[in-house]
């Protein structure tokens, strides 16, 4: 019972929420509020420039060095177990598929900023 109450309270609370959220906001575009600095100056050209892709490709890179990172870090915890061949194996092909793929993109020049 006492479930059930809570799922109730959650789903009315999460739908009187979003239903205000919905309707409460007001809609006034007008020339301020629509350009891209609301500093009061006038913009000297567009703020849609197009963006470098280096920066994505760094980005990438970190996400996956952090991810490995992530993946590593209970490794002096696994290596307490029973089967640490296995562990030792599974985290040295971790490491090995990441510096391959970290190889492959310093070969292929896409750490490189300027071009």
């Amino acid at each position: 019972m006492n479930l059930i109450m809570i799922i109730l309270t959650n789903s009315l609370l999460s739908l009187i929420l979003v239903s205000i959220a919905f309707w409460l906001p007001q809609v006034n575009m007008y020339t301020e509020k629509v350009n891209p600095y609301e500093c009061g100056f006038d913009p000297t050209s567009s703020a849609r420039l197009p963006f470098s892709m280096k920066f994505f490709l760094v980005a990438i890179t970190f996400l996956l060095f952090d991810l490995e990172i992530a993946l590593l870090l209970p490794l002096p915890w696994a290596i307490q177990t029973t089967n640490t061949i296995t562990m030792t194996m599974s985290a040295f092909i971790l490491v090995t598929i990441l510096s391959l793929g970290l190889a492959y993109e310093w070969l292929q020049k896409g750490l490189e900023w300027t071009e």
